[in-house]
């Protein structure tokens, strides 16, 4: 399709830019003997699924949609975390799962038995928190996510196939090392007992300057010394930079300073820019007042607060102008949402130089989610 006349706000994926990333990962893989998954949470566009799957081991799932997402659409190794399964669920994961990690020993000690063919795990806390976004920081005080070390149950760790760990959010391979060694510290008694140990997600591998050799000299160093097989999670890594947000300019409104309304949403279709904060990179732009003309950038929702940010630009914008935010493959699709009835993007994937709808949404998409 020619890209003008694609009807907006649709989210456009790279193919190759995608694949890209994954060669990265593949790389990794070869060279360490590790095992990545591509964690759904981030990036869950299961047309891709079979692409992704040449390259990586399987997927992460956060519960059982997930999970059955991963089985259906990919097929290879499927593991699965949540805080806690339920009754009804659990069976079903059971059968579609290849590991089960669990949150806490009495969810161990409720569903364990229920296990079926699934390597059990549990996720650990370090307690050491080396992030700044408390939002997303599994280490903060009070967190409700992994075991601590004084709480460890020693008496159950023979039940464990492996341990599991997440504690990063886009960083580098410093802060695991850092992690890493608290990590060392507060469990490494039980390690040689294990068979695996997964590292979680927010490794930010595929990121330009990102050191890879450091990462791979702990993955090198942790399955020499404790002799498990290492598991990575990443989810950003695998679609990083890989997918644009593009949007129209609907109006113009003067004000303090211009805002020109956009058919796109920050707080329907690109959450993190208001729980981040973050702000997207955007095709053409400046930063306040670098360029001759700034505008704010807004949506066409009723909350006051749903602007992406302040942006300059070479000319004023006008009404009809296609702007395009860059790294908007990654919680972005996995995260929208209808709050005031707004449309849903259309999913397009750019293969080369053609550009090609594969999912829009309607009025029903919005209805089906209300009674």
């Amino acid at each position: 399709m020619d890209a003008r006349t694609i009807h907006t706000p649709v989210y456009v994926v790279d193919e190759d830019k995608l694949r890209r990333n994954l060669e990265v990962l593949a790389a990794l893989e070869e060279r360490t003997g590790c095992r990545v998954l591509l964690a759904q949470k981030a990036f869950a566009m299961y047309a891709l699924y079979p692409l992704i799957g040449r390259y990586l081991c399987g997927t992460a799932a956060s519960g059982l949609f997930e999970a059955r997402l991963g089985k259906e659409e990919m097929g290879k190794e499927n593991h699965v975390f949540s805080p806690a399964y339920s009754d009804e669920e659990f069976d079903e994961l059971a059968r579609i799962c290849d590991h089960i990690v669990f949150n806490s020993f009495s969810q161990l000690e409720r569903f364990g038995a229920r296990r079926g063919n699934a390597s059990v795990g549990m996720r650990v806390n370090p307690e050491c928190s080396t992030q700044s976004h408390a939002i997303y920081d599994p280490c903060a005080p009070g967190s409700r996510l992994g075991v601590r070390a004084r709480d460890f149950r020693a008496d159950l760790a023979g039940e464990l196939d492996g341990l599991h760990m997440h504690t990063l959010c886009e960083q580098d391979s410093d802060a695991l090392e850092v992690t890493v060694a608290a990590l060392e510290e507060k469990f490494g008694e039980y390690l040689p007992r294990m068979k695996w140990l997964n590292l979680g997600g927010g490794h930010h591998i595929t990121r330009r300057g990102y050191d890879v050799a450091r990462l791979e000299r702990i993955i090198g160093r942790l399955q020499d010394r404790y002799g498990v097989t290492v598991y990575l999670e990443p989810g950003e890594a695998v679609a990083l930079d890989a997918g644009e947000l593009w949007t129209t300019v609907m109006e113009i409104v003067e004000a303090d300073m211009p805002v020109a309304i956009l058919d796109a949403s920050a707080a329907c279709h690109m959450p993190d820019v208001l729980e981040m904060p973050y702000r997207p990179p955007l095709e053409g732009s400046g930063q306040a007042g670098e360029k001759a003309y700034t505008f704010r950038l807004a949506s066409r929702t009723c909350l006051a607060g749903d602007v992406v940010g302040e942006y300059s630009f070479d000319r004023p914008l006008a009404v009809g102008d296609r702007l395009r935010f860059g790294d908007m493959a990654i919680y972005t699709m996995v995260k929208n949402n209808t709050f005031n009835g707004m449309p849903l993007p259309a999913i397009a994937l750019r293969r080369g130089g053609e550009v090609r709808v594969i999912r829009t949404f309607g009025y029903e998409d919005f209805k089906g989610r209300l009674s």
